[in-house]
């Protein structure tokens, strides 16, 4: 239900950016959702199609596998930096797609809640 609810939202909506990688923006009640599926899949394909990033992301994987304590220094720590490393962590945002992207977060923004100063003190609204 969530895959049809999210490709009707995209034949609906315009991407908040569209290049290098298509970005989605979609509120939700208490902000917004980046869909990032196109930098993540051009990410997973740069994987794929290289033998010696898919090597140490199995290696990766294998490691994970391995029932231990957690260890920061582990091997399979540095397999993970050498990966990002390569296939990269950033999703670049060019021009004027910069202040389209702000505008679009900024208009869809939760409106803050407003307190009203009577309703603090003790006894609320009702005293």
């Amino acid at each position: 239900m969530n895959r049809i609810r999210l490709i009707l939202h995209r034949l609906i909506r315009r991407p908040a950016i569209t290049g290098p990688h298509r970005i989605y923006v979609r509120r939700i009640p208490v902000g917004v959702m980046l869909d990032l599926e196109h930098p993540i899949a051009a990410a997973l394909t740069a994987i794929a199609d290289d033998e010696e990033l898919l090597g140490l992301l199995l290696e990766y994987a294998g490691d994970r596998a391995e029932p231990r304590a957690h260890d920061g220094h582990a091997s399979e720590g540095l397999l993970l930096e050498q990966i990002l490393a390569r296939v990269g962590y950033e999703v670049p945002v060019y021009g004027d797609s910069v202040a389209a992207l702000a505008d679009r977060l900024r208009a869809l923004a939760p409106v803050p809640a407003v307190v009203v100063p009577a309703q603090r003190r003790e006894g609320g609204a009702a005293a």
